[in-house]
């Protein structure tokens, strides 16, 4: 191994430390709560060590932010289902099945709200709208086939299942279920009741200002 390898080796494996040690943190003890210095302790690494692989406390999370979206959606349109509801589906049990998967990450991305906007970072997150976007289309093919009904809005029927789905996933993290509960049973038959009440026309008052 050279000389360079090795030092993009060791880079990379500080950097891994500092993720790792920065992430358990925020979510032991809330973004708000964690500074570089107590990170830069958790490693036994001096703060200006931290700030030489990332700038600030924001680029941490944002690091760590862009990882769980990737593996979110690492296996997105690898298949495409025939059936559009069955895709839809698919794509947000993916959500929760992450949210047991790689629960601080989940906790970290969509529970703390005192963590910074990725729309900051809009650039580096463009994978994300992107995969809405497909989504979306997902959704307004099923409503072009009459699987929902017509005046139907995908942001509407996004917002919709989003909720659904990151309802049990909070549920189960807060352990706010009963000891014998069976969450995953949970979130598939919740899901289920969203998607047929969609799918027959339940009156709505929520309409999604989303695009």
């Amino acid at each position: 191994m050279g000389v360079k390898e090795r030092q993009e080796r060791e880079r990379e494996a500080v950097s891994r430390a500092i993720l790792d040690a920065a992430r358990e943190l925020f979510v032991a003890e809330g973004y708000r709560n964690v500074s570089i210095r107590k990170i830069a302790e958790k490693i036994e690494y001096s703060p200006a060590a931290i700030y030489s692989y990332f700038p600030s406390k924001d680029d941490i999370f944002l690091a760590l932010a862009e990882e769980g979206f990737r593996m979110l959606f690492a296996h997105a349109g690898d298949r495409k289902l025939a059936d559009p509801i069955d895709d839809i589906r698919a794509g947000f049990l993916r959500l929760y099945e992450f949210s047991r998967e790689h629960p601080e990450y989940f906790a970290l991305m969509f529970l703390d709200r005192s963590v910074p906007r990725i729309s900051q970072a809009w650039e580096r997150f463009g994978f994300v709208g992107e995969m809405k976007q497909r989504i979306n289309a997902r959704i307004q093919e099923a409503i072009d086939a009459g699987r929902f009904p017509a005046g139907t809005t995908p942001p509407t029927v996004f917002r919709i299942l989003m909720a659904t789905v990151h309802g049990v996933a909070t549920l189960t993290l807060c352990d706010r279920l009963a000891p014998n509960d069976d969450a995953d049973a949970l979130a598939r038959d919740t899901l289920e009741a969203a998607l047929t009440g969609l799918r027959t026309g339940i009156p709505q008052t929520y309409q999604s200002k989303c695009s």
